[in-house]
């Protein structure tokens, strides 16, 4: 008979996988909650040729707070990208500075064409933002926005911004606002890691900066890897590896002038970060100005695969792929 005085071991806690977890700070990270639709509506206070148009996302693009502020300016077209984008286009030559939201996936897939014809090739002022770029959701390849840049850097007219974090995208918002042309920005949306306030940064259209300084190793990167890139940077520093982070917001134009000063370094390993795939992202970018300005560091790549990518929680997958801070020390550690 069992002695009903024996307590039972407690129960191990299970591990779960889930691709509902879609944030990208860390346990602790200070965060501020839709940068984007704040900044939006704060704008649009200031202008009234400002208005807000998305495809069935207004939520899951923060842009629910400027419909709520100004529900006469805000235009819901439904599940339909291309009428979006048409739509935009015609709003913006009556004048207004149209703000059209969806997801990455569907604006450089779905609405390729329509981008191109009726936005891009005519110059019209019109401003695509994009929420769930590259590994920002745990859905699969038909969320996964893995290629986006690819595809647009290669648009004429077209400007591709990739913002860090929340700081910056209060501050890209009416700068691209004033900007006279079309821009595609990715968007980071909900609760987003607050970083780059800590290092007096402002964001400047077609501006790479330099946000830590280290003499062997040189981290050119952009959007969230540039919050990876820091925390690896602090991390190897304690095993002393010195690491310079240059962020690059503006991938087209790209600041090919900061970019080849601080490469021409001597001595320092060269590496790009991007949350893209290693196809015609940042690092191609950056590997072909180099090249084509007989700069020739050490040069490594660190973005994803060129492969559709599983789907699950991002902390997972970010590992799984290489853009976990873990994963780019680990990858840094082993090229030195």
């Amino acid at each position: 008979m069992k002695n009903t005085t024996e307590q039972a071991a407690p129960a191990k806690k299970r591990l779960t996988t889930s691709a509902m977890i879609a944030s990208i700070a860390g346990e602790g990270q200070p965060t501020r909650p839709a940068p984007f639709g704040h900044a939006l509506a704060a704008l649009a206070r200031e202008r009234q040729d400002l208005v807000g148009l998305t495809a069935d996302l207004g939520k899951y693009t923060d842009m629910h707070l400027f419909a709520k502020e100004f529900p006469e300016r805000f235009f819901q077209m439904g599940m339909a990208e291309q009428l979006l984008m048409s739509a935009a286009a015609g709003m913006a030559r009556e004048g207004f500075v149209p703000f059209a939201t969806t997801y990455a996936v569907f604006a450089s897939r779905r609405a390729y064409d329509f981008i191109c014809m009726a936005i891009a090739e005519e110059d019209l002022n019109v401003k695509i933002v994009c929420a769930l770029p590259g590994l920002t959701t745990g859905y699969g390849p038909s969320h996964q926005a893995t290629d986006d840049i690819a595809i647009f850097r290669a648009m004429p007219n077209l400007m591709v911004i990739d913002p860090c974090d929340a700081h910056e995208l209060e501050q890209a918002v009416p700068a691209i606002a004033a900007h006279r042309g079309p821009v595609y920005m990715r968007l980071l949306r909900g609760n987003v890691p607050l970083v780059l306030d800590r290092y007096g940064y402002c964001f400047e259209i077609g501006k790479a900066k330099t946000l830590t300084s280290g003499n062997e190793v040189l981290v050119i990167s952009t959007g969230l890897m540039t919050m990876r890139a820091l925390e690896a940077a602090e991390q190897l520093r304690a095993d002393g590896v010195e690491v310079s982070v240059l962020h690059v917001p503006t991938i087209k134009p790209l600041d090919e002038a900061t970019i080849l000063a601080e490469a021409r370094k001597p001595g320092r390993l060269v590496v790009t970060a991007e949350n893209h795939s290693r196809i015609g992202g940042l690092g191609e970018a950056v590997a072909t100005l180099l090249m084509l300005n007989g700069v020739t560091p050490t040069f490594r790549q660190i973005a994803l695969p060129d492969a559709f990518l599983d789907a699950g929680a991002l902390p997972t997958l970010h590992d799984r792929y290489g853009i976990s801070t873990e994963a780019v020390c680990s990858q840094i550690k082993s090229w030195l």
